[in-house]
């Protein structure tokens, strides 16, 4: 049985999916991530083009895929029906159904483009319809466009949001088309650059779903405790505001990286673990936002891995789960049901790098093994030197194993020999990561053992065996509610400063989550 449950366990009414962005040039095959994202059993994905390679590694998965339409092709799909119709000849229809293609995403974010290629997607998208119905499969792949939260004018509160009016002239007629044929209007929410901007303004908690506290729309009278909330309430509105209050709003983007520049302090592991946890827990509980109570809400985690050919600041370089040769970022469970840290606060990480566990004495965490048999991971003497050696590195650098004990004059150097030095490694890492065979795979040059490897002044690491997760935060807060101008979209002008919480938590690695390594599935 998998580690994971599927989304249809929590209910079929609220999905959640990933999406899998491929700017980079280090990333594993589509086959090997196809077989990654099966083992997480998650069941969407997200695109962004129609790579063939990648729609044939998702054959026969019943994984549904969003694909995406680049902008670079917008010109020639809205110009011509021909070239949809080649294009769909050549791309969609000799892999589906095979390939469970269920929507289209045509463009990516236009209104935020340098070449602002906004009067060339509807054409595009009823040209794609055009060839999708005389291929009889307009019914069964909807066509939307995903847009930036930039598109609105305003959007706090949310009552008084609107979308820009020198979109107007492109949106209504879009919105109609969506009307026409049921298909969602699709957005990107990103808590993380309204806090990132304004954090004076914005509480950290409120942003990662942590707040308790609440802020109140003077209009409505609704109570946001969180960002994401405000954010998609503040969409739906500008919809009501333009008469397209049926329409379904799917969150094709929303996520938090976990590196940054030194200025992008909040951009920590904890804090990414904290935000997707929480906003997985949001969406599979189903409880809508305070402007649609109950209303299903479908979104897009961003993004599976990290992509290092991303421009801008360091951020946009960080935001996967997982790094390129498969190994977890921090332990995500997709189930939402692990401990949560709380949120690191700009005080508490200067660096961008999590605290250590421990500090301030006001988060305690015990590592459990489930009161099992002790287990070991040690280095296989079958394996060669190069593979140790590369999985050496990986443990000491990305994985974040302290190796100093395997330095010259430290008590576990000497046998000098990468077998040695890898085996003290690794185990590290598999007891900080919980115990469980899945982090002790590293390409298949370890194995788990059940006696302990310690010899003479060196000393392996064996994680406490208990019941579980004992984890003690510092006092409640009391929370009040505050009528604040909370920037969403841009940064507002309110003077409400920002509360932080001191809460101090134990870096990612060191959580009892599943982490997963791409190596178990090559």
């Amino acid at each position: 049985m998998s580690l994971f449950k599927t989304v249809a366990e929590f209910g079929a009414a609220s999905n959640i999916g990933i999406c899998y962005g491929r700017n980079a040039d280090n990333l594993p095959s589509p086959n090997k991530v196809s077989s990654l994202i099966q083992h997480l059993n998650i069941k969407f994905v997200r695109i962004y083009d129609s790579n063939i390679d990648v729609l044939k590694a998702f054959a026969n998965t019943n994984i549904e895929l969003m694909i995406g339409v680049p902008n670079a092709d917008l010109l020639a799909f809205a110009q011509f029906q021909s070239n949809v119709d080649t294009w769909l000849r050549n791309n969609i229809l000799p892999y589906y159904p095979t390939t469970k293609i269920t929507s289209i995403s045509v463009g990516l974010e236009v209104t935020e483009a340098p070449d602002n290629a906004t009067g060339l997607v509807l054409p595009a998208m009823q040209n794609i319809h055009t060839a999708l119905k005389k291929a009889g499969l307009d019914k069964k792949i909807k066509i939307s466009s995903s847009h930036s939260l930039a598109i609105l004018s305003r959007s706090f509160p949310p009552s008084s949001a609107t979308f820009s009016k020198k979109h107007s002239a492109f949106l209504k007629p879009m919105l109609e088309f969506l009307v026409e044929n049921d298909s969602p209007f699709m957005i990107d929410l990103y808590p993380y650059y309204a806090y990132r901007d304004s954090a004076e303004k914005v509480q950290l908690e409120y942003a990662l779903f942590e707040s308790s506290s609440q802020v109140v729309d003077p209009a409505t009278g609704l109570l946001y405790s969180n960002m994401f909330d405000a954010q998609l309430d503040a969409v739906y509105f500008a919809l009501t505001a333009m008469n397209f209050k049926s329409v379904k709003v799917m969150v094709t983007e929303s996520g938090w990286p976990s590196k940054g520049s030194p200025k992008e302090t909040a951009a920590t592991p904890d804090n990414a673990l904290a935000y997707n946890t929480n906003l997985i827990r949001h969406v599979i509980g189903d409880p809508g936002t305070p402007a649609k109570p109950g209303e299903e809400i479908d979104v897009y985690l961003f993004s599976l891995f990290n992509e290092n050919r991303k421009p801008g600041m360091e951020s946009e370089r960080n935001w996967g789960m997982f790094y390129a040769n498969g190994t977890s970022v921090y332990a995500l469970d997709f189930t939402g049901e692990s401990a949560v840290p709380g949120p690191v606060s700009p005080s508490n990480s200067t660096t961008g790098v999590s605290p250590s566990p421990g500090d301030n004495g006001n988060s305690t965490v015990t590592i459990g093994g489930g009161g099992g048999a002790k287990k070991w991971c040690v280095a296989s003497s079958q394996a060669s030197v190069t593979e140790l050696q590369s999985a050496l590195d990986w443990a000491c650098g990305p994985g974040n194993v302290d190796c100093s004990a395997v330095q010259p004059n430290q008590p576990c150097f000497e046998p000098d020999t990468v077998l040695s030095h890898a085996s003290y490694a690794f185990n590290t890492y598999y007891q900080q990561s919980g115990g469980s065979s899945l982090d002790c795979s590293f390409g298949g040059v370890s194995v788990e053992v059940d006696k302990d490897p310690s010899y003479g002044n060196c000393l392996y690491m064996i994680a406490p065996s208990t019941d579980g997760m004992n984890r003690t935060m510092a006092g409640n807060i009391t929370g009040n509610i505050t009528a604040i101008d909370s920037p969403l979209a841009s940064p507002s002008t309110s003077n409400e400063g920002i509360r932080q919480m001191v809460v101090s938590v134990a870096v990612s690695a060191l959580l009892p989550c599943f982490v997963v390594s791409l190596s178990l599935l090559w």
